[in-house]
Parts: C-alpha cells; structure tokens; sequence
C-alpha cells in the first residue's frame, strides 16, 4: 500500500490566502510563503497552492510570490490557477514550482494536457477536476464552480489521464468549504476509474474526515485549508491520528 499524502491548500487572492465557502464569502487568513514553509515544518508532504480567481479574473497566477514561496520550500509546491498555456505552465515550473495544475485551459484545449506532459513530463502535470452532482453522476464545472461544462466526470477523468495527466486534483464543490467531510462517492468513483494518483478536495472540517476518505476510497492524497489555516490541526496532529488508525503515511 502507497503511503498517503497530505497536502495543505493555500487558495490565493490578491496576494493573499484565502478560505471561503463553494469559493464564495472570502476570509483572509494569511501570507502564502509564511503558510507555506509553517505547514512543511509541520510535516506536510506537498503544499498546493491555487491562485482561484485568476481564471475568473482572465488574468495570469502571481509568478513573484510562487518562488517566494517555493524558495522556502522543500517539499514540492504545486501552482494552479491562470494556467491556460504551454508557455504559462513553463513560466511557473521556472518560478519554481514542481508541478503545474491546470483546469479550465484544459477542459477547453484537452491537448494542452498532451503538449505539457511530452514537453515537461506527466509528473508535473495535475489536472484539477471540480465536479458538481448531476442526476446518477457528476458534472465537471469550471472558472470557480460557475460553468457547467456539461462533461461528465469519470469520463474527463479517464481522458485527461490518456492526455497525460499525472494525477487528478478532485474538488466537490457541493462540499468545498462547509466542512461536512469530502465527497466519498465522488472520489470514489473517480479513483477506481483511474490509474493515476486521486487527491481529495472540498469538505475536509476534520482529522475523521480524513481517515474517512482514505479507508473509504482508494484517494492517494488528501488536500485540506480550513482546518490548518484556524489552527484546528496540525499536519503532525493529522498524520498521528492516522497512524493510529493503521493508516500508512508519510
């Protein structure tokens, strides 16, 4: 069994972390290299970082504080948010990320997946994946939860793993931010129609939801802001309780 990951999510806005509720209701809840380099002291094995009103904005990710950040990192740094080219996704990886996630640039040019895995290796490419529930399935929504794309999302999952994703970042947005635990049906179903690594997004509010999300799913990480960001857990509080539990991590 593959040790689990937890990864912290800094959402960004104007320059600042930030933590709302289905992307909405914004809090300020700090600066991004400080988050960043306190949640690898306390033992985080990624840190993503998301720029999430860049693509509503139609404007590119904040290049000067992703190697501000990735400079007081050593675990690697994962950049979304306003990547909608090649040419964007070079400018981040040289501004020090490790892996680059992209969403609405790739529901709109799938062949971006294709192009940036052949030019930067599928290892850094991540391809974020919101969904919303629809009849028996899901559907995949875009620029914040706000378009229906009307893709269904097993089905873009297992195209955009065929393109060349190297993971998939999955985000319910019926759970993002209320805290009532992740969407284990959604991520269930999309990390058994896969091969690639799954990481749980949205609705994290507890060390149990958590567990729940790895002993319930096959996810191989899971991505978490509230709970961190209020000082609720830590990252080692998390990962004890796991190990407690018989979750293998690292």
């Amino acid at each position: 069994m593959l040790a689990k990951r937890i990864i912290p999510c800094l959402d960004m806005k104007d320059g600042k972390v930030v933590k709302g509720i289905k992307f909405k209701n914004l809090r300020d809840v700090g600066y991004p290299p400080d988050l960043a380099k306190e949640y690898e002291d306390q033992g985080a094995d990624e840190v993503t970082f998301l720029d999430i009103s860049a693509s509503v904005e139609g404007r590119k990710t904040m290049l000067n504080i992703v190697t501000e950040t990735a400079e007081r990192l050593t675990v690697p740094l994962c950049v979304g948010g306003g990547i909608s080219s090649v040419d964007d996704m070079r400018k981040a990886l040289n501004a020090g990320a490790d892996k680059v996630s992209i969403n609405s640039a790739a529901v709109m040019n799938p062949d971006m997946i294709t192009e940036c895995a052949e030019n930067f290796g599928r290892q850094c490419v991540v391809v974020a994946i919101d969904v919303k529930k629809k009849d028996n399935g899901w559907t995949v929504v875009t620029h914040g939860g706000t378009k229906d794309t009307g893709l269904d999302a097993l089905d873009w999952a297992q195209r955009a793993q065929d393109l060349g994703a190297g993971e998939i970042l999955l985000t319910s947005m019926d759970a993002d931010g209320v805290k009532t635990g992740y969407d284990i049906p959604a991520t269930a179903a999309i990390a058994d129609a896969v091969s690639i690594p799954v990481i749980a997004s949205g609705g994290c509010g507890s060390v149990e939801h958590i567990y729940e999300v790895f002993t319930q799913t096959n996810a191989a990480a899971a991505l978490a802001a509230s709970i961190f960001h209020f000082k609720e857990y830590t990252v080692g509080d998390v990962k004890q309780y796991l190990k407690d539990r018989g979750v293998v991590v690292r």
